[in-house]
């Protein structure tokens, strides 16, 4: 079942909560003050903070991985026979897998100028396939010594591992270390990772620092490299350090220090619809934080069951001064029995799913409550806009009133396409489909967010339109 809405009848957007709503009051009682309207829409039209191009990202980590062979180059005067080959082949793995794993905590550690270029869900992407990189390099670098020492000593391997086992310093911890990296790369496979809770997965990743923590005596007891060059001892400790004090900075000190200045706490919650709630912050100065529509903050909610959690969600409403909003599936009903009150600590934004100003006509499409940060887009992008929401049944439809008020208000169009895939003759978001619903669509920026199979079908059906790549945002949280 299809349906346009251009109203203009529409409902009214409810407001937000007053504090100390319970559940039920929030959704029945409002002051009716639109977040997204007079100064907050001015949000995304503001300065926008430094962005590091993805290009320029990965440029810098090319960089430092030629810099590492070159570390190896300059500490080998010669290589000789089979052994000296291997051995040499193992030491390239070990810088290269010792200057990896930085680079992986580099793009976990939230810089804000990296996140907002390259995107969280890019970043995760490069993170997850540097991990793949970095089990085969610390691998090989095992394999390949044993081998190269072996050959060079006349022995079996056997006899080999256990003599740099016993005989060489640090060796056993860095032997710890490869099986803690091992157990890592287990439990972030595709099919071991979705039998986990998110939780579990996250505290089991956490082993990683103790791997690199273990390795970094290994590398500067026994690396050619760095056993007699103090300078390459000095900048190879400061890239270790600087990215330490990076993670530390960015995803401990600033979000206690915002915790403390702007004081967020649960203002109220509302049911938008089964098992999906929307939680109003509210808090001091928001407006510092320079959030725009369509980042997301990592919430941690300071209450017993939630403390220990910490999640991605998106701003469903652009944010004034005093108050943000998140909407989120709730489907044991933690979130809803929040007390107003809550303290909880926000760290953000993040994200690089925010309108890229070209100029063009811009299509949102959303699926289930992967409208929240489109919601806040569709309310202050300048412009025509389309928004698209593809729901399984009507129970599943979020902001239907407040989206018909932004529709009337802007003049812009919205298309529910609701019903399972037997209510529609063919795939509502084929490229058939789309570009019969929205007509012009390859000349838009198309801005997806929903379920990972739907955003997947979807960019391929705007692929085969001819949308240009670079005109289709999205960014997945999945872990």
């Amino acid at each position: 079942m299809a349906t346009k809405s251009r109203s203009p009848d529409a409902a009214p957007e409810s407001g937000p909560p007053a504090a100390g709503a319970t559940a039920r009051a929030a959704a029945e009682t409002g002051n009716n003050r639109d977040m997204s309207a007079g100064p907050a829409a001015a949000v995304i039209r503001g300065r926008r903070a430094m962005a590091i191009p993805p290009r320029v990202v990965l440029g810098l980590i090319a960089a430092g991985a030629a810099a590492a062979v070159y570390l190896w180059w300059a500490s080998t005067p010669d290589v000789n026979g089979l052994g000296g080959w291997l051995t040499g082949a193992g030491q390239i793995c070990g810088l290269e897998c010792g200057y990896s794993v930085v680079v992986l905590v580099a793009l976990m550690a939230r810089i804000p100028p990296v996140e907002r270029g390259a995107g969280a869900d890019r970043l995760a992407r490069w993170h997850a396939m540097g991990g793949r990189y970095v089990i085969s390099l610390v691998s090989a670098h095992a394999l390949l010594i044993i081998w190269g020492y072996a050959v060079e000593a006349r022995q079996n391997v056997v006899a080999e591992t256990g003599t740099l086992l016993t005989g060489y310093p640090d060796v056993l911890m860095a032997t710890v270390a490869w099986f803690l990296l091992l157990a890592t790369a287990f439990v972030s496979a595709r099919k071991v990772r979705s039998k986990l809770r998110y939780e579990t997965w996250y505290y089991l990743h956490l082993y990683t620092y103790l791997a690199i923590a273990l390795a970094f005596s290994h590398q500067f007891a026994d690396g050619s490299a760095f056993t007699t060059d103090l300078a390459a001892r000095f900048w190879w400790s400061a890239l270790y350090a600087v990215v330490g004090a990076a993670v530390l900075w960015y995803r401990v000190v600033i979000p206690a220090r915002d915790y403390v200045r702007h004081d967020f706490r649960v203002a109220g919650v509302r049911e938008e619809a089964p098992r999906t709630v929307s939680i109003y912050v509210r808090g001091r100065r928001l407006r510092e934080l320079e959030a725009e529509p369509g980042q997301f903050f990592r919430w941690r909610f300071l209450t017993r069951g939630l403390w220990w959690q910490s999640h991605p969600y998106s701003l469903s409403a652009a944010p004034s001064d005093d108050l943000l909003r998140i909407t989120l599936r709730d489907a044991e009903g933690k979130f809803a029995a929040l007390k107003p009150g809550t303290r909880l600590i926000a760290a953000g934004p993040f994200g690089a799913f925010m309108s890229a100003g070209s100029g063009h006509p811009v299509l949102l499409l959303a699926g289930g409550v992967g409208v929240a940060p489109l919601r806040a887009m569709f309310a202050t992008l300048p412009g025509p806009v389309t928004l698209v929401y593809r729901a399984s049944s009507d129970d599943d439809v979020v902001f239907r009133p407040e989206l018909d008020s932004i529709a009337a208000a802007k003049g812009a169009t919205v298309h529910y396409l609701v019903g399972g895939r037997d209510a529609f003759p063919a795939d509502p978001l084929s490229a058939p489909a789309l570009r019969e619903l929205v007509p012009g669509v390859e000349q838009m920026d198309v801005y997806l967010c929903g379920p990972p199979g739907m955003t997947a079908a979807a960019a391929a059906a705007l692929h085969d339109i001819g949308v240009p790549r670079r005109r289709v945002h999205f960014e997945s949280f999945e872990f």
